[in-house]
């Protein structure tokens, strides 16, 4: 399989999770390491303001099973980025990236995220103080284009912009955003894909590691994009499907297929889960992660809505989560209903045969 072009590079990205603002916190990554070793997950976006002023420790704590991991920013103040870019090397952090890419009024009013496209030389200079500060790679994800500014040789510019920085890892979310009219969720649907443009990109700039993001849903799909660039970032899919993630490192990194059941997961996530709770965690806060893993399977409404009812409950423990699985049929359990369903089947039809 294909992957990054520029051999400096220290991550391979050929799968990448999404960062996603209240989704993808050090709970969700914990799980999902369950399911990858190989894929690179990034935070959620955390802006320089809030690392700076705020709690550290809080916004930059990870579990060490984390890694590969990277940590996205937003902010447009070059001397912030840079610090901030210094806490992630210091923190252990395998990249950091900026966000270009976030759509929502709260963020554009402090300069931050996809409004930054318009900006392409206030994103360069951001790059470069980040780059001046670590050694660990510097990395941006932004859109196509915003409003107005949506033109294929608008994108190139900006690319360009940034590339003369010296930074080779551009992740792409194949839409456009509206920054006035649309909300953030809008904006991840609405805008049309545009595949064709990210595949161009990689065409103009062959020297640039690329990656695709948006509307991937599919394992197949999301395969079929490394005959055109880097890589993928998968979001919304990874969070409400989870279990496609148990495909990826044989797919994408060429590992021995070693896929654990469903109910394998959830069983080696019960450590995690008791020394959180240890640590005065509510349940819920662990557990709205993985309501999606039996996603299509029987049972998984059970499922999700014990979890749902009971995990909030103060004082609720590892007891919920095994009332919840056992809801759920296992593997060999759904082959068994399967096989006598189809016995059932038979002598019926023997039965009733003219």
């Amino acid at each position: 399989m294909p992957s990054a072009t520029n051999t400096d590079l220290k991550l391979d990205r050929r799968f990448t999770t999404a960062p996603m603002m209240e989704w993808s916190d050090s709970h969700c990554r914990q799980f999902w390491r369950l399911l990858t070793g190989d894929a690179v997950l990034y935070t959620e976006m955390v802006t320089t303001g809030a690392i700076i002023n705020g709690d550290r420790d809080r916004f930059l704590a990870y579990g060490q099973e984390e890694h590969p991991i990277a940590l996205q920013l937003g902010g447009s103040n070059t001397q912030d980025l840079a610090q901030c870019a210094k806490y992630a090397q210091q923190w252990g952090y395998d990249e950091v990236n900026l966000n270009v890419g976030c759509p929502s009024d709260r963020v554009q009013n402090n300069m931050i995220g996809a409004c930054l496209m318009g900006h392409p030389q206030l994103v360069a200079d951001g790059i470069k103080a980040m780059q001046d500060a670590v050694d660990i790679d510097v990395t941006v994800k932004h859109r196509i284009g915003i409003d107005d500014q949506d033109s294929y040789p608008e994108l190139v510019k900006f690319v360009d912009t940034i590339a003369k920085t010296g930074c080779k890892t551009f992740i792409v979310h194949a839409r456009k955003a509206i920054l006035q009219g649309l909300s953030p969720k809008e904006n991840r649907e609405i805008p049309p894909l545009k595949y064709d443009w990210v595949y161009q990109l990689k065409q103009d700039f062959p020297d640039l590691e690329i990656l695709i993001n948006g509307g991937l849903n599919q394992i197949e799909q999301m395969q079929q994009q490394l005959n055109h660039l880097d890589g993928v970032m998968v979001g919304r899919e990874a969070y409400h499907n989870p279990y496609i993630l148990a495909q990826v490192d044989h797919i994408f990194y060429g590992r021995e297929k070693n896929i654990p059941s469903r109910h394998q997961v959830i069983e080696n996530f019960m450590p995690y889960i008791e020394k959180q709770l240890s640590k005065d965690v509510f349940l819920s806060h662990i557990t709205r992660h993985i309501l999606g893993i039996f996603h299509g399977q029987p049972g998984a409404r059970q499922f999700r809505r014990y979890i749902s009812e009971n995990a909030h409950k103060r004082g609720s423990g590892l007891e919920v989560l095994q009332a919840a699985l056992a809801k759920v049929p296992t593997e060999e359990e759904n082959e068994i209903n399967r096989l006598e369903a189809l016995a059932r089947r038979e002598a019926f039809d023997q039965s009733t045969s003219i």
